[in-house]
């Protein structure tokens, strides 16, 4: 175990102690502020700490050196020395953002009592925005004065961040704030309950999608890319294998702009580069000529009026056109669309997806699996997203399943399921063990020809079928049909998922109505009234 606490396996800061205290801290400053809206000053104040903290660190070096005769930036004059400590390209060049003095953050501790410390913090990351353009155009928040926060608790929050400390090492604090980073984004996201998982997703679901892809070295895409943790991970599966993490070159694009800058900012805090850009994948595509050799995506679940009419004649549609009453198959058409000749997808999928034949949807999932495009499908536990219930699926594509690399699978599809799988970890939520996730990927491995390993099907676990079986069950994907489990469990996975949904459906009615009630209790007491 490092000194920080952490077991060095890249997880999240559920293993740095700070890293909880911290976010108690933060929470509990937080008051009626919405965690939608809360969550974009605390993010942006983590970022804003930890280049600041980048930029003391490279000016003590700097300092040093200016002192050591034997350093090329040696100097016995002062005014010389602040020239040097001032020199923007002696940060820029050692990959550090140039931070001014206005956007220093013992200017912005010194004023933290101040009543217009939200006004400082705008402009403190103007500058800092301004400096450092290139990377950071459009990307920080500045809605600090603005914010449906009391300037006490603002400066607050200032003072708690503050006290967070990560060392002298560039590399090991990049890795601690990286974490604690991920940490608060998952912290938020769970507070935010259902919408939390629009811009993030679980850990264990990112490590199981890039273990199974293995994304090496190429471009890798992501059209939902939200806070953009699967570019993450991705990076930290090259590393972790021996390579850089430059050996990969992502693209993404997120629909909404303030997650967009989140994910911007974790990239920037993971020493990350990545042409992510914003906008409607599926109504405005970013990337319209871009053919990446792996695609990774946790796209909406189930999205319903999605534009279909907008882009009904579009290229992408090659297996028939996507209804507006669900957007599933647009991204699976989507996704397929923007594959290398060589590429391969791993992606979330409702469960829904695997047998659905309402509005055309079973007739696109023929033509793409007789296309033989679908490589493999894991079914999952639910409960594996923030507050969701609804199950989901794992979807495999491989546009050239006879490479070099594998053995030739040309008609066949690997089946797994994992329904029973997962461990609890709240009262509402589970994830994949690191046992389970190596288990599932070194199946599937073994079954592409890409490791040591046999394949050998296992009865209620993993089969190998041919296009001809899965053409006799009207090609439904539902690993059920094929694992071996009883004819009972044939159509779970479309009763869970519409279970789930309905169950989804009621807590939220009965939360609007819990807020009615509410709403109409004040506004009886406003004129005398008790209920």
């Amino acid at each position: 175990m490092k000194e920080d606490g952490s077991n060095g396996d890249g997880s999240d800061g559920h293993d740095l102690p700070f890293a909880a205290e911290l976010w108690e801290a933060c929470d509990r400053l937080r008051g009626s502020v919405e965690s939608a809206e809360y969550k974009h000053l605390v993010l942006g104040l983590v970022f804003l700490k930890y280049i600041s903290d980048s930029f003391e660190r490279r000016r003590a070096v700097l300092e040093a050196g200016t002192r050591d005769q034997n350093s090329d930036v040696f100097t016995e004059d002062d005014e010389e020395r602040g020239e040097v400590l001032e020199d923007r390209d002696e940060y820029i060049s050692e990959n550090v953002f140039w931070v001014p003095k206005k956007g220093r953050w013992d200017a912005l501790l010194t004023a933290a009592n101040q009543p217009d410390i939200g006004q400082r913090i705008d402009a403190a990351l103007e500058e800092i925005e301004k400096a450092n353009e290139e990377q950071l155009r459009g990307v920080l928040p500045r809605t600090y004065a603005r914010a449906p926060l009391a300037s006490q608790k603002m400066g607050e929050l200032v003072t708690t961040i503050a006290k967070v400390g990560f060392g002298d090492d560039e590399d090991r604090a990049r890795d601690i704030l990286g974490r604690t980073y991920e940490y608060f984004i998952k912290r938020f996201a769970a507070s935010e309950g259902h919408r939390g998982g629009e811009f993030y997703t679980p850990r264990s679901v990112t490590r199981l999608l890039v273990e199974m892809l293995e994304p090496y070295e190429g471009r890798v895409l992501d059209p939902a890319c939200g806070s953009c943790g699967l570019f993450i991970q991705s990076a930290d599966f090259v590393k972790s294998h021996g390579g850089k993490a430059r050996q990969i070159t992502v693209y993404g694009q997120e629909n909404n702009q303030a997650t967009w800058r989140i994910g911007r900012m974790n990239l920037a805090i993971h020493a990350l580069a990545g042409d992510i850009r914003l906008g409607d994948s599926l109504l405005n595509d970013q990337h319209p000529g871009l053919k990446a050799d792996f695609v990774l995506a946790n796209p909406p679940f189930n999205e319903k009026k999605w534009g279909a009419e907008q882009v009904a004649s579009d290229a992408r549609w090659k297996f028939g056109t996507p209804p507006d009453s669900n957007a599933n198959f647009a991204w699976i058409q989507h996704f397929i669309h923007h594959l290398a000749p060589d590429g391969r997808a791993g992606f979330v999928m409702s469960n829904g997806s695997l047998t659905s034949n309402q509005s055309g949807e079973g007739k696109i999932r023929e033509a793409i699996v007789r296309d033989d495009l679908v490589d493999c499908i894991v079914v999952c536990p639910g409960q594996l997203f923030f507050t969701t219930q609804i199950p989901v699926s794992l979807w495999f594509l491989d546009r050239n399943k006879q490479s070099r690399s594998e053995r030739d699978r040309r008609g066949e599809v690997l089946f797994i399921d994992a329904r029973q799988m997962g461990q609890k970890i709240s009262r509402t939520q589970i994830e994949f063990t690191e046992a389970e996730i190596q288990r599932i990927s070194a199946t599937y491995h073994a079954w592409r020809g890409t490791n040591e390993l046999d394949y050998e099907s296992e009865n209620g676990f993993c089969a190998s079928v041919d296009l001809e079986e899965v053409e006799k069950h009207s090609f439904a994907l539902s690993p059920g049909r094929y694992v071996g489990a009883p004819d009972s469990e044939e159509d779970e996975s479309e009763f869970e998922e519409k279970m789930a949904r309905l169950v989804e459906r009621l807590a939220g009615e009965l939360a609007e109505s819990e807020r009615r009630t509410v709403e109409v209790r004040q506004a009886l007491e406003t004129v005398g009234y008790e209920i």
